[in-house]
């Protein structure tokens, strides 16, 4: 992989990871989560003008990934109302990156040297024994956050493809990004509305740093990703994005005060070794 696209992945992931953090701060998961996609959809809509729309041909992408993501905001918010970051987090990302490669092979003929196919492997497994081993190790899994933690991740497979597929029919990604970021904020507004009433708006406008702050990172964080989904296969960037697991175990260690097991530091290098095959292939 290029260098320039794997370091910037690298810095996607540490965005991805901060405003998973700022979900678990403050307001209840949902309110969080709407609150970080609707700034998101604000700080596009405000850059809308200068980048442009997207062409025709991309928009059935943009609405499939608007879809998509629906159910990926869904299922996040409920994995963290029932479980920690520490267990949830790495859970929903580690599940992914065999899927999606598997997906994208299949679907899109994407070949992957042994090397790839091995860093994604170590990676992934990094990550689920970060999340085995993780914040609730003496006590029994919570199955409802495990569940939508499962969920969440079977969400990110299929919304990885559709926009690495639909960043590349756009040809110019970043149009793309902003025109789902809009669709997505208009989208969890009306879930939170069906789900809350009026109600629950006034506790979000009190807290509307955060959501500048957390969409900010949301929409920096993905829209490096769909870049380089444009310039790389597809299941190397996402497994790659995956490293986000250890800025959320930081975060979670840190701000969230978090237990840290010796677990932990064997995934992380796990992790690293990932890291280091797929850079090598």
């Amino acid at each position: 992989m290029d260098s320039f696209v794997f370091a910037a992945v690298l810095f996607a992931a540490a965005c991805h990871a901060g405003w998973n953090a700022a979900i678990k701060t403050g307001l209840d998961p949902l309110s969080s989560t709407v609150l970080i996609t609707t700034g998101a959809g604000l700080v596009s809509l405000v850059l809308m003008p200068v980048a442009g729309l997207p062409p025709a041909a991309a928009w059935p992408w943009v609405i499939a990934s608007v879809v998509v993501h629906l159910f990926y905001f869904i299922g996040l918010s409920e994995a963290y109302r029932t479980g920690d970051l520490g267990q949830v987090y790495p859970l929903a990302r580690g599940s992914a990156p065999l899927m999606t490669a598997g997906l994208t092979a299949l679907l899109l003929g994407e070949r992957i040297h042994a090397t790839g196919w091995t860093g994604i492997a170590v990676l992934a497994a990094g990550v689920l024994l970060l999340s085995l081993r993780g914040g609730r190790l003496r006590e029994k899994p919570d199955r409802r956050a495990i569940f939508f933690a499962l969920f969440t991740a079977l969400t990110i497979c299929i919304y990885s493809v559709v926009d690495g597929i639909g960043g590349r029919v756009a040809v110019d990604p970043h149009p793309y990004t902003l025109a789902m970021f809009v669709g997505n904020a208009l989208v969890m507004l009306v879930y939170f509305a069906i789900r809350r009433g009026p109600s629950g708006i006034a506790p979000m406008l009190r807290a509307w740093p955060t959501g500048f702050v957390g969409g900010s990172l949301q929409l920096m964080s993905y829209g490096i990703v769909i870049w380089a989904m444009t310039r790389a296969p597809i299941a190397l960037v996402a497994a790659l994005r995956e490293t986000s697991v250890l800025f959320g175990a930081l975060i979670a260690l840190v701000l969230l005060k978090e237990p840290l097991r010796p677990a932990r530091l064997i995934a992380a290098l796990m992790i690293v070794a990932g890291l280091v095959l797929i850079r090598m292939s």
